[in-house]
């Protein structure tokens, strides 16, 4: 009967419902105004030279969010927990205050965004950063997990305004092809330097963190992984499509214009002239979707981090008198960051970069102590990692480290 079959369809369904969330929002919010700033560089200065590079990294980053979110059903433990229970107090707060220090910063970042974005449609920074703080504030603290989430999901779904963005752009597509398997690199520091921006951003250490916490916040069950690994894997693989689709978009737009751009805002207001007003609005739209997920992802993974090393209580659902340390880290960054954007004379690129270098010494450390955890026997039992798994995940940290040296060597010696 049709009235049976569509029952039947509806209960298969629950269960994937029931899991989908936590890998697409973390997945998601890496494309933040930094990840975009640095994708749009990246296009309008070497055009499609750096696609094949995101090709490259796209298995890594479902590699290394999967194992994540298989420490976190595995254990019903976050990343940070992990971390002090295996490496003792010392180095895991030393990781945190790290962590912290990145996240403050890259929230001032993603607090400029949302400035950036309003100011093109004519709205002072006076007005939307103060608002947008208090909107961020508001649907965390007081929202449950199951509605912040949807809020969440929902403005991930925006980043497909970067898809029609790139294709009102009209690239030619047999170029694109060619930029995604045709491995180049031009031999000066700012490709080497805009190659390690892009490994920070796409694979950005707090993703780790946020993704994990969340799978453990929403109680998923190992017996629930087989089905939440495919959230967590469509996640990053559609994370890296909406990248390579905003330097499809600056590459084909702004490259063969020699237009040079500091940041996402700039790409906006520069495709206008060029390629329509509607580009500059998606541009636009996406930049400020993507600013206002981050402002409220990245104080989150702060909060529940530092709660998780150090045994305090956390959660999206504990009221203020149950996890006050929580609440209270993530009010702390959240209404700083904002003030931050609002005092006159700040560098914010400073600020930015910042961040980026942090976080880039950051992930070879995390990377190594989530592969000690993950093939430890004694805290993940069975779900320890296989051969593939482990191949990719330190090739991934080998290139991540030899990227960094090799940028340090070149400005030591002055290169490029």
């Amino acid at each position: 009967m049709p009235g049976t079959q569509d029952t039947q369809r509806r209960w298969r369904l629950l269960p994937v419902l029931a899991v989908i969330g936590p890998g697409i929002i973390a997945a998601s919010a890496g494309n933040d105004s930094g990840g975009i700033s640095t994708y749009s560089v990246a296009g309008a200065r070497y055009g499609y030279t750096m696609l094949w590079m995101m090709l490259a990294m796209t298995p890594s980053f479902i590699i290394v969010q999967e194992m994540a979110g298989r420490m976190g059903a595995a254990t019903g433990k976050g990343f940070a927990a992990l971390i002090r229970e295996r490496f003792g107090v010392r180095p895991t707060t030393l990781a945190m205050l790290m962590l912290l220090v990145s996240n403050a910063a890259t929230t001032i970042a993603e607090f400029a965004g949302i400035a950036a974005a309003m100011e093109l449609f004519g709205v002072t920074r006076y007005v939307s950063v103060p608002i947008a703080a208090v909107v961020v504030w508001l649907l965390v603290v007081r929202g449950s997990y199951r509605n912040i989430e949807k809020v969440f999901l929902a403005l991930s779904s925006v980043f497909i305004a970067y898809v029609i963005a790139a294709f009102l752009a009209g690239p030619d597509w047999a170029e694109v092809g060619r930029g995604f398997v045709t491995p180049r690199v031009v031999p000066d520091r700012a490709f080497v330097a805009l190659a390690i921006g892009l490994t920070g951003t796409t694979i950005a250490p707090w993703m780790q963190f946020l993704l994990q916490s969340n799978i453990v916040d929403k109680g998923t069950s190992v017996k629930e992984w087989a089905i939440a690994r495919w959230d967590v894997m469509i996640g990053a693989a559609a994370a890296n499509v909406i990248a390579c689709f905003i330097i499809i978009t600056t590459a084909t737009v702004l490259h063969p214009a020699g237009i040079m751009i500091e940041g996402a805002e700039d790409a906006a207001a520069a495709l206008a002239p060029l390629a329509g007003p509607y580009a500059e609005i998606l541009f636009s739209i996406g930049l400020l979707s993507a600013s206002l997920l981050a402002a409220a992802v990245l104080p989150l993974t702060a909060a529940y981090a530092v709660c998780e090393a150090f045994g305090w209580e956390a959660g999206l659902d504990r009221s203020w008198s149950e996890a006050p340390m929580f609440n209270g880290l993530y009010t702390f960054v959240i209404l700083t960051s904002a003030a931050v954007i609002l005092l006159p004379g700040v560098d914010l690129i400073a600020v930015m970069l910042l961040s980026q270098v942090i976080n880039g010494v950051l992930l070879p450390f995390l990377l190594v102590f989530m592969m000690v955890i993950i093939n430890d026997r004694r805290i993940m039992g069975r779900h320890v990692n296989g051969r593939v798994h482990n191949v990719l995940s330190w090739t991934t940290i080998t290139v991540v480290i030899a990227l960094t040296a090799v940028l340090m060597v070149m400005t030591f010696l002055g290169i490029g």
